[in-house]
């Protein structure tokens, strides 16, 4: 067996020997995809999924069945390759899209869990010493399903968990394809960690420009407000290099004034203050001028609206906007200033973030009528335009009227009662599903 060379990092091992996680009993399967070592770059390791043949063959069949929206297909092809990463990011859709989000979630465990059993073994997510660019095809399949999963984790009120996730992805690829970025500060202040995003808005490609973004500019504000309470509650000296949250939050209004109305009309604020404001000239204003701004102000606010539900944080809004509105009535020669800052961040006339779906940074759930899920295998991302036009729940459906079950009402067990019929009958198909015996099948035993 040759040495490798001193310093050297080993490209050419075969497959199932790259796995980190590969077992002393049990050896990692060729069916699984393997993470390969391209280069290293100022000592950051550059890496992409390659697939084995076998995993191709799988793959080359999961094309087949999404160009017949088979879904039948897709089920076959799990029970011979449970780790089929694209069949399970289509059953994790098919069910999120069914209502069924637990079964959603188990899917994309499984095929997270694949992922990683790929990885190799300089690979180390706790250390910023690896990369994988998502402009290899192969490596998106991680980017998608770190961030569902990290939704997921939020969904469970594991807001901790899904912050770190979404550290992950920043961390994989500078280019933040998945908007990791428009999301991070909200799992921050969720998990109060105030301080660290203090830091990372600083820190973060060393050019302090993080609070130009609205997401940013607001979150900042907040963990200014809390950390003062914290600093006056243990009786500590605040700290005077720092701006204070009244200013911050003064600062986040004159920068970005379209966010204050579309929080108003989301959270959404009541009290008969808030009209007077949003018909200010200054915060009445529909669209910033810019396209990318307008798109980055929506994610914003879909994302974090829910934390301005806390009478604390909107009655410090509230006193901030009247402040900035007296501050209007006297000059107007800041509020021209924050708008050239405002240009000149946002210049391009396109929208640079059109890839970032809104929805994707929301906390509905999508549904779409048991008849679409017939033929589910679409861009997931078409749903919003039906959802916008028809948002349908699909719950309960009668199994007499799905073709294969026969005559009259089938007899459901008691685990998946009252569920949807469709995602039933896709769910049994699956080798790990289990329903256990049911209690009339038990009786009807005996009497024979």
């Amino acid at each position: 067996m040759k040495r490798e060379e001193a310093g050297k990092p080993p490209l050419t091992r075969k497959p199932h020997s790259r796995n980190r996680s590969h077992g002393v009993v049990l050896p990692a399967a060729v069916t699984w995809v393997y993470l390969l070592l391209l280069e290293f770059v100022k000592q950051i390791a550059i890496q992409r999924y390659v697939p084995s043949s076998t995993y191709s063959l799988a793959q080359r069949q999961f094309e087949a069945a999404k160009a017949s929206h088979d879904l039948n297909t897709i089920a076959s092809i799990l029970l011979h390759h449970p780790y089929h990463i694209d069949s399970l990011t289509t059953l994790a859709e098919y069910f999120k899209f069914s209502g069924e989000l637990q079964m959603s979630a188990d899917a994309t465990s499984k095929s997270l869990y694949a992922l990683e059993c790929a990885w190799h073994p300089l690979f180390n997510p706790l250390q910023a010493t690896c990369k994988l660019q998502y402009k290899h095809e192969t490596n998106q399949q991680l980017f998608t399903t770190l961030f569902s999963h990290m939704k997921n984790m939020d969904r469970r009120g594991c807001h901790r968990s899904a912050l770190e996730i979404c550290k992950l992805l920043v961390s994989l690829d500078s280019d933040d394809p998945m908007g990791a970025l428009f999301c991070i500060d909200y799992f921050a202040l969720r998990a109060e960690e105030y301080k660290w995003l203090e830091t990372f808005s600083e820190e973060y490609n060393s050019d302090n420009s993080m609070w130009l973004y609205p997401n940013f500019s607001y979150s900042l504000a907040i963990c200014r407000f809390y950390l003062e309470r914290e600093e006056k509650e243990k009786e500590k000296e605040q700290d005077k290099d720092k701006s204070s949250s009244s200013d911050l939050m003064k600062q986040a209004l004159m920068l970005h004034p379209l966010v204050l109305k579309k929080l108003v009309g989301k959270v959404p604020l009541k009290e008969q203050v808030w009209t007077k404001i949003t018909n200010h000239a200054f915060f009445g204003m529909d669209q910033s001028g810019s396209e990318s701004l307008d798109h980055l102000i929506n994610i914003y606010v879909e994302r974090s609206y829910i934390i301005w539900r806390l009478p604390e944080l909107h009655n410090f809004l509230k006193d901030t906007a009247l402040s900035v509105i007296e501050k209007m009535e006297i000059s107007r020669s800041e509020a021209k200033d924050w708008e050239c800052v405002r240009k000149e961040a946002f210049a391009s006339d396109k929208n640079e973030y059109s890839h970032l779906m809104v929805s994707d940074f929301s906390d509905s759930t999508p549904t779409i009528p048991p008849e679409n899920l017939q033929n589910f295998m679409i861009d997931p991302r078409l749903v919003d335009m039906h959802n916008n036009n028809n948002n349908v729940n699909v719950v309960g459906d009668n199994q007499e009227n799905i073709p294969g079950l026969g005559p009259g009402p089938a007899r459901a067990p008691r685990e998946v009662a009252n569920r949807n019929a469709l995602a039933v009958l896709f769910e049994s198909m699956l080798p790990w599903i289990d329903y256990g015996t049911r209690e009339d099948d038990d009786v009807q035993d005996d009497e024979d």
